[in-house]
Order: structure tokens, then sequence, then C-alpha cells
């Protein structure tokens, strides 16, 4: 099976993104499965019915999300559609879905999506106890497990790849918009990414606009952050589980891409 997965997409240009480079990069691979961090979707911060909807036309399967899952209160209008997740070790009254199983050609995936507990700054449990859980859950009835792994530290991320490996297909990070280049199969035939990286406006500072984060080091006063506008980066991993091949894509727009 073939599945690609997109690092997180910021605002009104990331979405551009999606739609622009997305349906051609699926026929091109012939990619089975779809999934988006899309907890930046609505202008920067959170998810709304609208860029949810705009983000599953351009051939998404699964949106996962993070620390900014709940910012737009319009997230509660869809926080139960099964094409959502959220982290599944915040505290057990939090709305919504930690992980999902979803038939596909045949074969269940299952999407976990976690959140990692170093810098974050939020009550969350163990997100390693909580896969273990999950596992037990699902262990039986799904053919593939992909997790999207939200967390700040490398380190973190690292020892999650290590200690899921081969029980996860695939272990992708997300939350820092920047894509590593640590792409591995891991020793038990894991594949992992520390980060896929960002989907949004190249000419920026992960994502928002560069004079604003500019200021708020030089004054030390707060800002809102803005996503910033122009062109494009698209950074995804694409998995062929058949042939093991794990590569990861990097599209600049205006700018000649090889894949």
């Amino acid at each position: 099976m073939k599945f690609l997965v997109i690092g997180d997409v910021i605002g009104r240009t990331g979405r551009r993104a999606v739609k622009e480079v997305l349906p051609s990069l699926k026929e091109k691979l012939n990619i089975d499965f779809v999934v988006l961090n899309g907890e930046n979707l609505a202008h920067g911060n959170g998810i709304t019915k609208s860029t949810f909807e705009e983000i599953l036309s351009a051939g998404v399967d699964v949106v996962t999300s993070g620390n900014h899952t709940y910012d737009k209160k319009e997230v509660f209008e869809i926080i139960d559609d099964e094409r959502i997740l959220r982290p599944a070790n915040l505290p057990p009254l939090a709305k919504g879905k930690g992980f999902n199983l979803y038939q596909k050609n045949g074969k269940n995936v299952a999407v976990i999506n976690l959140m990692g507990r170093v810098f974050m700054g939020l009550p969350l449990d163990c997100p390693f106890r909580t896969f273990d859980s999950i596992h037990q859950i699902i262990k039986d009835k799904a053919d593939y497990i992909i997790v999207d792994f939200h967390a700040e530290a490398t380190s973190e991320k690292q020892a999650f790849g290590y200690y899921v490996d081969g029980k996860a297909t695939l272990v992708f990070g997300t939350h820092t918009h920047v894509q590593t280049s640590d792409e591995r199969f891991l020793p038990q035939n894991t594949a992992y990414i520390s980060d896929v990286g960002l989907t949004g406006a190249y000419d920026s500072v992960i994502g928002v606009k560069k004079e604003q984060v500019i200021e708020k080091f030089i004054t030390g006063m707060p800002i809102k952050y803005e996503p910033e506008e122009g062109r494009y980066i698209f950074q995804a991993l694409f998995l062929d589980t058949q042939h093991n091949v794990l590569k990861r894509i990097q599209i600049k727009e205006g700018e000649d891409n090889e894949l």
C-alpha cells in the first residue's frame, strides 16, 4: 500500500499548496491513503468546518492535529467526524477521537494521533502507554498502523519511534514545521521521520510573517502572528510498503521539482 503524510499545513497558502499539488501527486505515485496534519489550517491556528472540507476535497483521507486542535470554536462542529483526529493522550473527556480505523482498497488502516510531553505545557497522559492501550484494541484488526507524533523534542520523537518499532507501520513527527532528513526504516521495519515539515509559505518563519517574529525577538513584546502569503512549499513523506520505499517530498512553487 502507498501512503502520503503531509506536514503541518499553515493557513490559506498551505491549503492552496495542497489543492494544487496533491491531486497530481496522488496520480503520479498511485497513492492509496493520505494523512495530513491540519491543526493550523484556519489562519494558522485551529480548524474550521470550511477549511476541513476544503482539504478533504483535495484528496485527503484523514486530518490529524495537535496543541492547536481547539483554537477555533468552529472545530466543535466537525470534531466528531471520523476523518478528524485529536491527540489520543489528551484528558479522557476531551472532545473528539484520538484514533480510528479506516477501510481503503480492502485493507484496514489505523491512524493514531499522539502528542509529546516535552516542552508542550499541556496536561497529557504518557504517549508511550497510550499507544500501548490503543495497540491492544486495534492490533488484530489493522493491516497498517500510522502514527502522527506531534511533539517538540526530537529525542522524544526518536525514542517513541524505537518504542513502537515493529508495531507501527509508520511514525511521522509533526509540530516543528521544519522537515528533517532522518527518514529511515527502523530495525523492525517501522518507517520513521522526526518531522515531515511545513506546507505553507516558503519565505516565512515556520509559516508565519517573518517581520512579526523578528519584532517579537527584538522587542520581547507579545505579537499576534499571522500566516505568511506568497509562494508555497509542500513537504510530505511517501511510503510504499510493498517495495519498502520511503522518500521525503519537497515541492516549491515556481521551481522545477524532481520526485
